[in-house]
């Protein structure tokens, strides 16, 4: 092996996802130097962040108030609480975490982005609505606010400002360079060594390969972890899996490139690091394979209006609240009964163009792109987006029909199809079109979306008009099914709210920071066992901040 290359800095940070690349900003913001390394191939700068949607919550915004919703700071601390369920003693650090993050997200943090040349889409998305009672799980209200640009619109700023440093040489980039082990002096973490693996032509989140040429010895005066979670790794996944949630699914769809694989947690832990609450964790319903994945078991999630009808493999309606967007957890809570790895949406082409997005950067053209005539021909003009109307074409998951017996038979032809009661199915959808012909309804879920489009968002660009299912002018009609997609940990290293990870007595593990899905978005899980949407990349830009001013100063 190739003799072992050494560095020296005040911070290093390991992982270049959008939590690594603020605490890199933040670090030399303060006049520190800093060393970035990531096992992956340069192209992949940006991490998970750049893949997504963009979406981050904010609380009482210029852009609710323009949409006519009236929010608030306690309004949102009740729905976080609600939803996050605190229940344990190590919930002490992640409930001061989502106090601190509320109080973000209803101050600064818009206008800390706005500074960076962050905007937003003027339509705020309503996602986990909920449906309980007012201190249960969900969203009150519309926050879930795309960053125009997506995932690469809210990468790009930090990208920037770690770019720049680097030109000027206070900040080093070292791909493909794999920690296996954090460097320890007299119990305080000094830095880390790894492997240099092998150069790669993978392109963004495509398999890059481990095999190593070399090794590297990196002395630093604070190290901050900011690697990621585990969605990318099914075993890890399947063994973290909490009996509250049933069995794991035989298959799953895989919603973060490979890398996303938990290494860092073992390596973290080794150090003196507390690793909490791996049970908690976010996985969607709603997945469908990938017609042309970037990624080994690539699947996409469809953020859905609330229109189509929910039926699990056997053809049963999912019980109330458990409708489109309403309940990510307690539908896969209750799924994972049935004994059946993927679940049906019944819809119409006229939902389906309203209400059906596709989660991901690269599934939002005209978003990520900042197009504004292709977001107005895509998001207003009658038809589906063009990424939907690819799966539409070529997705094995999307079955399409004029007639609801043929749509059935075709359902029962795929793979699960036996499972499938025929006439269950056309019990529901028959059932659900009775109720929707009249304006009165004891149909909670048809109540609910003609709520809905009393919110200006959902009226424009979100809910189709409500009307049968089987009604020709709203066709063809359309069944779409849906797989457990991995997606993020809620868990992870203990932080206070500096960053500083925590050992198993709640003292500080010194020179040792955490950040972003590592820490559990903050604290080793902000979230407890509920997300609202939004918060996963805001959860990455407040604790990335706080480790990195954090780790500075203490320098």
């Amino acid at each position: 092996m190739a003799t072992t290359k050494t560095h020296a800095t005040d911070v290093l940070v390991i992982g270049w996802g959008l939590s690594g690349l603020v605490a890199a900003a933040e670090a030399i913001a303060a006049g520190k130097r800093v060393v970035i390394v990531d096992q992956e191939p340069r192209t992949n700068l940006g991490g998970q962040a750049w893949w997504s949607f963009g979406g981050l919550f904010l609380v009482d915004s210029p852009e609710q108030r323009l949409m006519g919703v009236r929010d608030s700071y306690d309004l949102a601390r009740q729905d976080w609480f609600g939803s996050a369920g605190f229940d344990r003693a190590e919930d002490a650090w992640p409930r001061r975490w989502a106090e601190a993050y509320l109080q973000f997200a209803a101050g600064e943090k818009r206008s800390w982005l706005r500074e960076r040349g962050v905007g937003f889409f003027p339509v705020v998305g309503w996602a986990e609505r909920g449906g309980y009672g007012a201190i249960g799980p969900g969203n009150s209200v519309p926050r879930f606010h795309v960053t125009w640009g997506t995932g690469p619109g809210i990468v790009a700023p930090f990208q920037a400002a770690v770019e720049d440093a680097e030109k000027t040489g206070r900040l080093t980039v070292l791909p493909r360079h794999r920690v296996t082990a954090l460097a320890l002096q007299d119990g305080a973490v000094t830095g880390a060594h790894g492997e240099v693996l092998a150069s790669s032509a993978a392109g963004r989140g495509e398999p890059s390969g481990r095999d190593a040429i070399g090794s590297f010895d990196i002395t630093a005066g604070a190290t901050i972890v900011t690697s990621g979670g585990i969605g990318g790794n099914h075993d890890l996944v399947r063994a973290a899996w909490p009996d509250r949630l049933g069995a794991p699914p035989s298959e799953m769809l895989t919603g973060v490139p490979a890398y996303v694989d938990g290494s860092m947690q073992a390596v973290a832990a080794a150090a003196g690091a507390r690793l909490i609450n791996g049970d908690r964790m976010w996985h969607y319903v709603e997945g469908i394979r990938n017609w042309d994945p970037v990624w080994p078991g690539h699947g996409i999630r469809i953020l859905p209006g609330p229109s189509s009808l929910w039926l699990d493999a056997t053809g049963r309606r999912l019980p109330v609240p458990l409708y489109p967007g309403f309940d990510t957890l307690g539908t896969l809570a209750h799924l994972r009964t049935t004994g059946q790895d993927h679940s049906w949406f019944v819809t119409t082409r006229q939902i389906v163009e309203k209400e059906f997005a596709l989660s991901g950067s690269e599934q939002n053209p005209d978003l990520t792109g900042k197009d504004v005539p292709l977001l107005v021909r895509s998001r207003l003009a009658k038809g589906p987006t063009d990424p939907v109307q690819a799966f539409l074409d070529r997705g094995e998951d999307f079955l399409v029909e004029k007639d609801l017996n043929r749509l059935i038979a075709r359902m029962c032809e795929l793979p699960g199809g036996e499972a499938l009661d025929p006439d269950r199915v056309r019990d529901e959808v028959v059932a659900r079109d009775r109720e929707i012909e009249n304006d009165f309804t004891k149909d909670s879920q048809i109540a609910m979306l003609r709520s809905a489009r009393a919110y200006r968002g959902d009226r424009l660009i979100r809910t189709a008009a409500p009307h049968r299912l089987q009604d020709p002018s709203a066709g063809p009609m359309i069944a779409v099914r849906l797989r457990v997609i991995t997606r993020k940990s809620l868990g992870g290293v203990e932080t206070d709210l500096d960053g500083r990870a925590l050992s198993a007595d709640g003292s500080a593990v010194p020179g040792l920071y955490a950040a972003g899905e590592a820490s559990g978005f903050g604290g080793g899980g902000v979230h407890g066992y509920r997300a609202l949407e939004g918060t996963f990349l805001g959860g990455c830009l407040f604790s990335g901040r706080q480790a990195g001013r954090a780790a500075a100063a203490a320098l």
